[in-house]
């Protein structure tokens, strides 16, 4: 396999990509890292995008996010939000744990919402649940669905005593 090659090839595998846990509030829209590669005190930075950029990439696909190497004194994270306002965050000498620690903290969801979320996503998403709390109270008001026997009488072919015993049934 070709994508197995290079530094660290687990980044590039699904499985990876989905168990990141950084998933961004709705408001940040940008997210910029800037470090030296050279510079000791930018070490914890330049882990910290080796192995989690991927996993926010794939977790926030809303989210525009940069890197930019050699273009500061010392490592931040720069932060983008919807109404305009920006929020800078000094990563000089961190390690990648606490620089993770500090942006699930302050920028994340937590983990009640994601569950509420994935709840109401997967309630309202999937056609094929119906009853009380979801979209459609019964499966006949689906299109392409059978009409309720209730209201409409079912064909011959589709009545269990016509189709065994070959007698006509009727309904009251």
């Amino acid at each position: 396999m070709p994508f197995m090659k290079g530094a660290a090839p687990i980044r590039r595998t699904l499985k990876y990509l989905e168990k990141g846990s950084l998933v961004f509030k709705d408001n940040v829209k940008i997210v910029t890292f800037n470090f030296n590669r050279n510079q000791p005190s930018s070490e914890g930075a330049k882990q910290f995008v080796f192995w989690h950029f991927a996993q926010m990439q794939y977790k926030n696909p809303d989210v525009q996010m940069c890197v930019y190497n050699e273009l500061t004194p010392s490592p931040f994270l720069q932060i983008f939000f919807s109404g305009g306002s920006k929020l800078v965050l000094d990563i000089d000498s961190q390690d990648k744990e606490e620089i993770f620690n500090q942006v699930k903290r302050i920028f994340c969801k937590n983990e009640e919402t994601l569950q509420a979320e994935a709840l109401a996503k997967e309630k309202k998403t999937n056609p094929a649940n119906f009853g009380a709390n979801c979209s459609h109270q019964c499966i006949c008001e689906i299109p392409g669905q059978v009409p309720c026997p209730k209201y409409v009488p079912l064909p011959k072919e589709l009545r269990g005593k016509f189709k065994f015993q070959r007698k006509d049934v009727v309904y009251e």
